[in-house]
């Protein structure tokens, strides 16, 4: 790889610091100077990397998503090896992660919550990871032969998505069981147009 390809070990000091106290403490309770004080670098250095905070948060929520969505796929596979019990295997995963220790939300309602400007750049960063995600539980749905494997991925979206605000205020790894069932419920309740065609 050539080296202007290679990100600086000061840029990902940055984003690591950057990315745990964003997650942990909320992206308005977080300035820059605390950032440079955990990542031990100076903040010409951050700014050398990122032209302000704003420019920090996508670069946050962009790498948050590329591991996130890398992580889910990994532990639906390693739960579920037959593509058949994947769906549900989704929230076998969210339950591991809602037990863990560092476990504060999702990233990107967090976000969606504290930025209210709908201009802001950040917001374009959650919008593309509910659609990644939406695709990334349309595709795993198609695979194990879902019918409507797009209807269902819009409800399955909205079962992790309240399962993870869910898991968040009661402090529980319980919702991922109660979506679950209601996943396992949507799955196997035809829907209109088949009945119309039984």
């Amino acid at each position: 790889m050539d080296a202007a390809a290679t990100p600086s070990a000061a840029r990902e000091r940055i984003l690591d610091a950057a990315s745990t106290a964003f997650y942990r403490r909320g992206i308005g309770a977080v300035g820059v100077d605390a950032v440079v004080a955990e990542a031990g670098v100076a903040k010409a250095t951050l700014y050398r990397h990122f032209t302000s905070k704003d420019e920090l948060i996508v670069a946050f929520l962009r790498r948050r998503d590329a591991r996130w969505r890398g992580w889910l796929r990994d532990a639906v596979e390693r739960l579920a090896p037959a593509p058949g019990d994947r769906p549900l295997a989704v929230f076998d995963a969210l339950g591991e992660w809602f037990a863990s220790d560092d476990f504060r939300g999702c990233a990107f309602i967090n976000a969606a919550a504290e930025i209210a400007d709908p201009g802001h750049p950040a917001r374009a960063a959650v919008e593309d990871h509910k659609r990644l995600l939406a695709e990334y539980l349309d595709e795993v749905l198609r695979q194990a032969g879902a019918a409507d494997h797009a209807a269902d991925a819009g409800a399955l979206l909205l079962l992790v998505e309240g399962a993870i605000v869910s898991a968040l205020i009661e402090q529980d790894a319980a919702p991922a069981t109660r979506a679950r069932e209601a996943a396992a419920r949507i799955l196997r309740t035809p829907t209109p147009a088949s009945k119309e065609q039984t």
